[in-house]
């Protein structure tokens, strides 16, 4: 388990732990790769960042993460893993968001991509994303390194 402050200097604690916080956390965040390399969304107010979004009703969150993926990429998720789960208490609420890693098999064009201006291919994520203005606050904190750091890990782990 870790913990750290975010951007706005919220506490934030991530575990990759099975679902720690909530069985039914209300956002989800999505780590996305597309032909080896990483798929992410420009957000029309927040700049880059990794597809996410607000869990609808009736909807589980592993759908939510492939809904939000498609509508602010137009990817297809091939595959979707939950890799962890953090909580953020803020000034004003506490939220629960899980985080997703999905491979993505194709990419559709779309005639919107809702509030981002759509897909961003990156062969790396930059080390000093956290002071760089093209990005989003939601790539500024450590849930970003750690999740970054399990993936690694995992295909790693899963290679042996």
């Amino acid at each position: 388990m870790y913990r750290f402050t975010d951007y706005y200097r919220n506490e934030v604690t991530l575990s990759f732990a099975d679902h720690p916080f909530s069985q039914s956390p209300k956002h989800v965040w999505v780590i996305c790769r597309y032909k080896h390399k990483w798929l992410l969304t420009r957000h029309k107010e927040r700049g880059l960042e990794f597809p996410g979004g607000k869990v609808e009703e009736n909807e589980a969150a592993r759908d939510a993460a492939i809904r939000e993926v498609k509508e602010e990429t137009g990817g297809i998720v091939e595959t979707v893993q939950y890799i962890g789960q953090y909580l953020v208490v803020g000034k004003s609420e506490t939220i629960v968001k899980n985080v997703y890693f999905a491979e993505i098999g194709e990419l559709a064009v779309q005639e919107t991509y809702y509030e981002t201006e759509g897909p961003c291919e990156l062969t790396r994520i930059p080390r000093d994303v956290k002071h760089n203005k093209a990005y989003s606050f939601i790539m500024k904190d450590d849930v970003l390194t750690h999740a970054m750091a399990f993936i690694v890990n995992e295909a790693l782990r899963n290679r042996l």
